[in-house]
C-alpha cells in the first residue's frame, strides 16, 4: 500500500520522481517530480498506486485532484521530458535520467532530497537521492508523479496521432501493438519513431542495404 514511510524518513523535503515512456516505440520520456508539502492522508475516493493499475478515466479524475492539491498549495509537481532524438543519441536509460535532471531544476531548490521508481542513480549535482525498486507501489510521492507523467504523456500521444492517426497512438500510446507494428510496415516511420528499438533499427538497416 503506497504512503509517507519512505518520505517521512527523510529530513527536509522530498520529492518523488518516476517516468513514462521506456518501452514504447514512438514518442518522448516523459518524467515527474512530486513534492508534498505535508504528509497527512489525502482526501480520494481512489487509493493512489502505481499508474498502471488505473484505468484511464481514474488517472484522469485522480489527475484533476492532484490540479486542484497543486493550486492549494499542498503539493507542488514538474514535468520533464527527453525527445526521440536524445533517446537515440543517448540510450533510453540515460534519455530517462536526462528528463528526471530536467525535472528537479524546475524545482529551482538543490537543498532537497529525491526518491527515484527503478535502480538506477542520477548522482546530479550533489542532491541526496535513494532509489526504491517498486517505488510507485510504496510512495505516494512516486505514485503521483507516476500518474501525472502518465496522463501527459498520453495526451501528448494523442496529439501526435492527430496527424500519424494509422499507428493507432491514441489507443496504444505508442507501444509495440500488432497494430503499431504492422502499421511501421506497411506505412514506413515517423519523426516520433525511435530508430534505436527493434524492430525499427532492423527495418532501416534491411532498407539501406535493399
Amino acid at each position: 500500500m503506497t504512503n509517507f514511510s519512505i518520505e517521512k524518513s527523510f529530513e527536509g523535503p522530498v520529492i518523488g520522481l518516476d517516468e513514462v515512456g521506456r518501452g514504447p516505440l514512438a514518442g518522448p520520456v516523459v518524467s515527474c517530480g512530486c513534492l508534498f508539502y505535508n504528509y497527512e492522508n489525502l482526501d480520494t475516493d481512489i487509493e493512489i498506486k502505481d499508474s498502471k493499475k488505473h484505468t484511464a478515466k481514474q488517472r484522469l479524475k485522480l489527475f484533476k485532484f492532484f490540479k486542484k492539491l497543486q493550486r492549494e498549495k499542498i503539493i507542488k509537481f514538474h514535468l520533464g521530458f527527453a525527445s526521440v532524438q536524445e533517446i537515440d543519441e543517448l540510450n533510453i536509460l540515460e534519455a530517462t535520467k536526462l528528463s528526471m535532471k530536467r525535472v528537479i531544476d524546475k524545482f529551482k531548490n538543490k537543498n532537497l532530497n529525491i526518491i527515484i521508481d527503478g535502480n538506477f542513480s542520477l548522482k546530479y549535482e550533489n542532491i541526496n537521492e535513494k532509489s526504491v525498486i517498486g517505488g510507485d507501489k510504496l510512495s505516494l510521492s512516486i505514485a503521483v508523479a507516476s500518474i501525472i507523467a502518465k496522463v501527459h504523456r498520453d495526451r501528448l500521444m494523442c496529439l501526435y496521432n492527430n496527424k500519424f492517426n494509422m499507428y493507432g497512438w491514441n489507443k496504444n500510446s505508442g507501444y509495440g501493438t500488432k497494430k503499431h507494428i504492422d502499421a511501421i510496415y506497411k506505412n514506413g516511420i515517423t519523426i516520433q519513431h525511435r530508430k534505436s528499438f527493434e524492430p525499427i533499427k532492423s527495418l532501416l538497416i534491411n532498407n539501406i542495404r535493399n
